[in-house]
């Protein structure tokens, strides 16, 4: 375990500090997205890679919405955007990202821009650089400065471990962009077995309740969500039914049982057109800070 604990000890930052001191380099397009844009036809952005087009491949869904050129769904853009837009860019940030989906040139890209490690649990559908359970993390105590976990914590058996480990390796005043699927106003697990796209198992369903388990954590809890979904329960009423059907997800029960004032606007309507944050319903991310 030293080999991976020497990871997250100091190392040179002279050279990236440098770029970070010329703006925040992870707005900055890969190499091979980089085009000149029409503002006539290029309607849709991906804010990981740079790529603009016409439109994303397939059907708006957080699990769909494909980056033609880095492959990101939408998802793993909103997950991003939470990132750069709530946590200030820093070369040196220890950053951990729990089971990514995208590849090497994402991971490249990641690492040029912070001190990035990519960790599975068991290296079957995410190949990553080391092994790590959230439920015991083989990691000195605040040793992260970020973590970036998409739509893993849900097939955690044990939430309140995997909160407490998360809290324990994360350094005063650092950030937690936890994002999971929140089909249901309350927490509980699924009446039958369940499975998502990559055949891993689901023990928890999550609601709005998830707020007080990431509290009693330690954490300082802000819901971040696209804009109009605040409109949209503000509003009540049949706003409430976007007419979006998935059997997994029952949106006005959800919307229904929640407080708009506890959601917090990370992007506005066109925003959320433009980078591919619909239905808005899916995009809920929670950023969870340690206090300094």
């Amino acid at each position: 375990m030293s080999a991976i604990r020497n990871r997250f000890r100091a190392g040179k930052w002279a050279a990236k500090q440098e770029r970070a001191a010329h703006g925040d380099p992870r707005s900055e397009p890969w190499e091979s997205a980089i085009r000149a844009s029409d503002p006539s036809t290029d309607r849709r952005v991906c804010n990981i890679c740079g790529w603009h087009g016409a439109d994303f491949d397939g059907t708006a869904h957080s699990e769909m919405a494909g980056c033609p050129s880095c492959g990101s769904i939408a998802r793993d853009r909103f997950l991003f955007w939470c990132w750069t837009h709530r946590v200030s860019h820093d070369a040196g940030a220890r950053v951990l990202e729990t089971s990514p989906r995208l590849g090497s040139e994402y991971r490249d890209r990641m690492a040029a821009i912070v001190d990035y490690t990519a960790s599975d649990y068991d290296q079957s559908a995410h190949k990553a650089m080391i092994s790590l359970d959230l439920q015991a993390i083989d990691l000195p105590d605040a040793c992260l400065d970020v973590v970036l976990t998409p739509h893993v914590l849900e097939h955690v058996p044990d939430t309140e471990s995997a909160l407490s480990e998360l809290f324990r390796v994360l350094r005063p005043g650092g950030s937690i962009l936890l994002m999971i699927p929140m089909p249901q106003s309350k927490t509980a697990p699924p009446v039958t077995p369940e499975y998502h796209g990559d055949n891993t198992l689901v023990f928890w369903r999550f609601g709005w309740d998830l707020r007080e388990k990431l509290e009693a954590a330690g954490f300082v809890v802000t819901c971040l969500v696209p804009g109009p979904l605040i409109d949209r329960v503000r509003a009540g009423g049949a706003g409430l039914d976007s007419g979006y059907s998935d059997g997994s997800l029952d949106e006005v029960e959800l919307l229904s049982a929640c407080d708009p004032d506890s959601l917090t606007s990370i992007a506005n309507g066109d925003e959320s057109t433009r980078y591919g944050f619909v239905p808005d319903v899916h995009f809920i991310c929670w950023h969870c800070e340690k206090p300094a």
